[in-house]
């Protein structure tokens, strides 16, 4: 097998896993208001500007990635998650 041989067969290996690892990873959604103080995931509204900068606890339009489907069953003292910000 020359060089030619072995880079194509290590770049079909290599997108075969990656092919394998992305049918594995859970689908997730933006879920707002569940996130404590620091913790959002990025972008938390006016006067944050991403990741680790909403100011309160579940802050209405801070979001964290949560799996898919679960977001509105997660339940905080200000009311369950929503897939759309809150105010």
């Amino acid at each position: 097998m020359n060089a030619r041989h072995a880079a194509m067969a290590v770049a079909v290996a290599l997108s075969t896993a990656a092919v394998a690892h992305a049918a594995d990873t859970p689908k997730t959604e933006k879920c707002y208001g569940v996130a404590k103080a620091g913790k959002n995931d990025c972008k938390a509204g006016a006067g944050t500007s991403c990741a680790g900068t909403s100011k309160v606890d579940y802050q209405g339009d801070a979001w964290k990635l949560v799996k898919a489907g679960t977001c509105t069953s997660i339940k905080t003292p200000k009311g369950f998650g929503s897939l759309t910000p809150r105010t």
